[in-house]
């Protein structure tokens, strides 16, 4: 039983329900509490250990009535034709009845149970695409003994005996349910395992989507794999400062230390060393042509709030205002509509908005705070104020420019990109979630100690 639980888990880790070692340590801890008799009692016992959310209850329970459904096998009846017990075959050699005679006698439990067995033999439960389905049930069957049984429909069929013509198409009509029943196992199987699979083809695709061009449609999964990967980030990058902050030995004090017990190391003193978490400056272009993109960005920012120290947000088309307040007492997805009917959709100036940001935050522009520009860097042929990306430049520990449009496209038209780029100390094309969360990445690599 324990095997079949440990095939539970991933069935529940395949439905995104996020299980770490150690709650998988306490489910089956839980399942040997209670047992496996009452079918109530484990499933609670399992959810109340495993499940976090009520959105992690409504999977845990729809994954668990999935995974332990067990359909009767409907074509499974006794043969009533006088011929069963001449027809059917001698035990196997391990003493267990064959497949005929499971098939012959309608022996629902047997047949179900070496369904059961046939399929871990053939692994079903590591389905990963739909057009599997076929080659797995055909598997499952013919470590059933299938071969042997559609051998034994031939040797009646070619007997010159009535009542073998019809037992053969008795056994015949069995191994045709035993195929429908097989069917429903696998599409069970698949049901569990390949979801999983579908969603992370999709995320591929939709990480490798243009921002700006996003559908309506795809927003929800949009948002459901920025946050994923935010926590991916939060979870490796809160990890490493942890472990940082122990420090390195200090050789000098654990040897004086030392000296009162004959040199013999017992207190082990470590250089003391602050670790800080980044500071992160936000200057969002919410224009018509990089407004999609904006708000992913803000989302992904907004999803680190494990690593990020401080986050100050500000959005601009000509005016920069600062959005933090929005965020801060609006879900996400209301702030960013708010955010762009405050300023969104209007013409764009660098120069004012660069203006703005350096009013409002100049301030607290310190070594620690990256700032990070997200935009096209066209202005309308305004003045685009360099004087002022320059200072930016020297007060903060970092600029990076996030520009949707392709570096051929930079210092076209009313782009001043190119020149731009010059105060920044990384400027790069980033218009899919790949490249936002390589370049955030490697924002928050620069704080960790060397």
């Amino acid at each position: 039983m324990q095997a079949t639980l440990e095939d539970f888990l991933r069935a529940l880790r395949a439905v995104d329900l996020r299980i770490s070692p150690a709650e998988a340590i306490d489910a089956h801890r839980a399942a040997a509490a209670v047992g496996y008799g009452d079918r109530e009692m484990f499933r609670d016992a399992l959810c109340v250990t495993l499940a976090k959310s009520a959105d992690d209850v409504d999977r845990f329970e729809t994954c668990f009535d999935t995974f332990f459904s067990r359909s009767e096998f409907t074509g499974a009846t006794a043969d009533d034709s006088g011929h069963g017990d001449d027809a059917t075959d001698e035990p196997t050699s391990n003493g267990a009845p064959s497949l005929t005679q499971m098939l012959l006698q309608g022996d629902a439990a047997g047949l179900a149970l070496a369904m059961e067995a046939s399929a871990a033999r053939a692994r079903a439960g590591e389905i990963q695409l739909n057009a599997q389905r076929s080659l797995i049930t055909r598997r499952i069957l013919d470590g059933m003994g299938l071969r042997e049984v559609e051998a034994r429909i031939g040797q009646l069929r070619d007997s010159a005996d009535a009542g073998d013509a019809a037992l053969a198409e008795r056994l015949a009509d069995q191994r045709r349910a035993l195929f429908v029943e097989a069917g429903r196992f696998v599409e069970r199987q698949a049901r569990l395992h390949t979801a999983e699979t579908a969603r992370r083809l999709r995320e591929s695709l939709l990480a490798r989507q243009a921002l700006t061009a996003v559908k309506p449609h795809d927003f929800r999964a949009m948002e459901a794999l920025v946050r994923r990967m935010a926590r991916r980030l939060a979870s490796k990058y809160a990890r490493k400062v942890r472990h940082a902050r122990r420090g390195r030995l200090d050789v000098r004090k654990t040897v004086a230390r030392a000296m009162p017990h004959g040199g013999i190391p017992f207190d082990i003193v470590w250089k003391s060393q602050t670790v800080h978490k980044p500071k992160i400056a936000v200057l969002c272009d919410v224009s018509r042509s990089v407004a999609a993109a904006a708000q992913f960005l803000l989302l992904f920012l907004y999803s680190l709030n494990e690593v990020v120290e401080r986050l100050d947000a500000y959005a601009f088309s000509d005016r920069a205002v600062c959005v933090n307040d929005l965020l801060k007492d609006e879900t996400v997805d209301d702030a960013i509509t708010l955010i762009i009917d405050r300023v969104g959709f209007r013409p764009t100036d660098y120069g004012v908005a660069l203006a703005d940001f350096e009013d409002l935050q100049g301030a607290r522009l310190d070594r620690r705070t990256t700032v990070i520009v997200l935009g096209d860097g066209r202005s309308n042929f305004a003045d685009p104020r360099f004087d002022l990306m320059r200072r930016i430049n020297e007060q903060s520990r970092a600029v990076i420019w996030l520009n949707p449009e392709p570096e051929t496209y930079w210092g076209q038209g009313d782009s001043r990109m190119d020149a731009y780029q010059r105060f920044c100390t990384v400027a790069k094309t980033c218009n899919t979630l790949n490249q936002l969360e390589r370049i955030i990445e490697d924002v928050l690599r620069t704080y960790l100690p060397r």
